[in-house]
């Protein structure tokens, strides 16, 4: 799939997100999060324009098929902890919304229903 757009990616955060695909071995998720960061341009942390989702990125996305609207943080799988409004990035979504920016839309799997399509309004890096 040639016609996929660049991603940007903090270089730390794909420092840190390639020793995690090493420790996780193969899968889906990991696999096509491996796929996204071979592919990805890097940027230093602080280069980052701030419309462009990172680790630790609080995104506002709107549900385009019901116009509700969701924030999430994207986060490592250790820091999920009780998954309140936090998502892995080695969930199917999350890796998905990695170097996505404001005004992208992605459709996003959901267990068991049709695909939703949710659209980025905002983002929020985080600390």
């Amino acid at each position: 799939m040639s016609d996929m757009p660049a991603v940007l990616v903090a270089e730390e955060d794909y420092n840190r997100l390639t020793t995690l695909i090493e420790k996780q071995g193969d899968s889906d998720v990991v696999d096509g999060l491996d796929d996204e960061l071979s592919r990805a341009t890097l940027v230093p942390l602080a280069e980052m324009p701030a419309h462009v989702v990172t680790m630790n990125s609080r995104v506002r996305f709107q549900n385009e098929d019901s116009g509700l609207e969701q924030e999430l943080t994207l986060v490592y799988p250790h820091e999920v902890g009780d998954g309140e409004g936090k998502i892995s990035i080695l969930a199917p979504a999350g890796s998905a919304l990695l170097g996505l920016a404001v005004g992208d839309s992605i459709e996003w799997p959901v267990r068991g229903r049709n695909n939703i399509h949710l659209k980025i309004i905002n983002v929020t890096r985080g600390g």
